[in-house]
């Protein structure tokens, strides 16, 4: 089925684009990586053995603009390696990872409707995710609008639901929210760059009376860059209201950093980076986790993804010390990044605090572009958790926990009638 719907697609546009089409671009992207688990996510138990396996990502990309009309359609197919058989007749694995089209109804005025990737500032709230071979994508509208000289406005709002259907029924979530509506700001001024974001997040659930409810939070802030020469400078600080299903939610987060280019190969970068949390020992309706949301969240916070990468939410919250020395020579990179982590609530163990020193993770990546559309890269990372990490994630913070991996990124332009 799935390749009939390449057929279809690609015969479509093969079509317009022979007919009418100004501008028609085809782009492929191949990305297999490889990756050794020992302690990923959470701690690994003494009688565990690593996690080796291959995963790969495939794309086919579509771009079309025709005068005030532009097309974006991608589609991907995502595998691990020995997934399916050798000699298999279908794949569960293909999908389309975006499908939108965008009109321009006037200068200043742009809607795009349909599966989107949607990311703003340094994706901490919204990213997306492309680290994951299957990476994020949003079913929405978003109206992109220029206003001044220099400034932006992105208006967006999605409504989900499992299916049609001739009555309503309760939303599984599966997309991690019923409905949303969020308002992004940017401007430019001289050497700053300013934006505010104000996002109402609405999830269905069952109340305590098994009545269909609906629980909005609100997460509202901003962020600041600064350049200057061989300075730059990043603050952003975001608050969360309103309720997780039945609870308050009552969240802050603040993150600064300052990055040094000492010279045309090296910089120097440090930073924190605080997410508040809930006491272990809450017993109160009110939750204090900051949550990220739909950030790129691999990007923050440690490569090995021990928070809030499919975990860690509604939990001690984090504080999160980290540097960065990178170096860069032609074609080549790379970066050393130690992590110390903290939790920003306390912990118990019964009555007694906890320490919360949680422990130290230091990454190491690197990049080497081999030719203009083929990319290898790789890196190396290791734990050194303390026993409060052990309390929070499980696991043996006395084994060796790391992570190591390679990728390689393929992504060729096919064609293209600019």
């Amino acid at each position: 089925m799935m390749k009939n719907k390449v057929f279809l697609v690609m015969f479509f546009l093969f079509v317009i684009n022979t007919l009418t089409a100004q501008n028609f671009d085809l782009k492929a992207e191949i990305r297999p990586r490889f990756e050794n688990r020992h302690g990923f996510k959470t701690l690994i138990n003494s009688n565990e053995k690593a996690a080796n396996f291959i995963s790969q990502r495939s794309r086919l990309r579509f771009g079309f603009t025709q005068e005030k009309l532009t097309l974006g359609i991608d589609l991907q197919n995502i595998r691990v390696w020995g997934d399916v058989s050798t000699m298999n007749v279908s794949d569960n694995g293909s999908s389309f990872h975006q499908a939108w089209a965008s009109y321009q109804f006037t200068e200043n005025i742009t809607l795009k409707f349909g599966r989107q990737e949607i990311l703003y500032d340094d994706s901490r709230i919204f990213g997306n995710v492309d680290w994951a071979q299957q990476a994020r994508s949003f079913d929405a509208i978003v109206a992109k609008i220029n206003i001044l000289k220099s400034g932006i406005l992105h208006v967006g709002f999605s409504l989900n639901n499992d299916k049609e259907d001739v009555k309503n029924t309760i939303y599984s979530n599966v997309a991690g929210y019923k409905n949303l509506q969020y308002l992004w700001a940017h401007e430019t001024f001289h050497k700053w760059n300013v934006s505010v974001l104000l996002l109402n997040n609405g999830v269905e659930f069952l109340n305590t009376n098994s009545i269909e409810d609906i629980s909005y939070s609100q997460t509202f802030g901003g962020r600041a860059t600064y350049k200057n020469n061989s300075w730059q400078m990043a603050f952003a600080t975001y608050f969360q209201t309103g309720k997780t299903l039945e609870k308050t939610l009552d969240a802050n987060y603040f993150v600064g950093d300052i990055s040094y280019q000492i010279n045309n190969r090296f910089q120097f970068s440090f930073g924190a980076e605080y997410l508040s949390g809930t006491d272990s020992n809450a017993s109160d309706n009110i939750i204090k986790s900051f949550n990220p949301l739909f950030g790129t969240n691999h990007k923050f916070n440690g490569l090995m993804d021990y928070f809030y990468v499919g975990n860690h939410i509604n939990s001690v919250g984090l504080l999160d010390l980290y540097s960065t020395l990178a170096f860069s020579k032609d074609n080549f990179s790379i970066k050393l990044i130690p992590h110390l982590f903290s939790s920003a609530a306390t912990m118990y163990d019964g009555n007694s605090k906890i320490n919360d020193y949680l422990g130290t993770e230091i990454d190491m990546v690197f990049s080497y572009k081999i030719q203009q559309n083929i990319k290898l890269e790789g890196g190396f990372s290791k734990m050194f958790a303390t026993n409060s990490m052990r309390f929070l994630k499980g696991g043996n913070q006395n084994e060796s926990n790391y992570w190591s991996w390679m990728m390689l990124t393929f992504h060729p332009k096919l064609y293209s009638t600019k």
